[in-house]
């Protein structure tokens, strides 16, 4: 956290949609730089902000082996999946043909809401076979773990979200 009480990665993230905002080939950028990793690691997760910025167009371009969906069990979290899908369309025809869902994967999901069940339910009819039978209910654990910058499983390896 920076004094102002913002998460660092958003100030990382503006301040890079601004320096790529002039470059030639800023879609391809971490793609590029990803090339000189080939081979040296099993997997590479890139974890890209949810909103569809420059960073995230980088971010597709570079997955080579296919995207994992994360989708909150929330209303909103469908409108997102429209605009998503086109996004991965046109980053298909323009970047990267080979580009797939490999998975979709429901986060944040309240057992005790019909929201929560009817959300999955829609995002299983649209992706029938990419919803990952595994859902991450909301934990409050799970929401502390980053403001001690550590991952869930160290955090709180025993909570139901890890």
């Amino acid at each position: 956290m920076t004094e102002r009480g913002e998460a660092l990665p958003v100030r990382v993230a503006a301040a890079a949609e601004v320096e790529l905002a002039g470059v030639v080939g800023r879609e391809v950028i971490l793609r590029d730089k990803m090339a000189e990793l080939d081979g040296q690691f099993d997997y590479v997760l890139i974890d890209c902000p949810p909103s569809l910025s420059i960073i995230t167009i980088n971010g597709l371009a570079a997955a080579q082996d296919g995207v994992l969906i994360p989708v909150q069990c929330e209303y909103l979290a469908l409108e997102g999946i429209g605009q998503l899908t086109n996004t991965l369309k046109k980053v298909q025809t323009l970047l990267h043909p080979n580009l797939k869902i490999r998975g979709v994967i429901m986060t944040m999901y309240d057992g005790r809401t019909r929201l929560a069940a009817d959300v999955v339910n829609e995002v299983q009819k649209f992706f029938p076979r990419q919803v990952f039978q595994t859902i991450i209910p909301r934990s409050i654990r799970l929401a502390e773990a980053p403001s001690y910058g550590l991952p869930i499983v160290i955090y709180s390896p025993t909570s139901t979200a890890a």
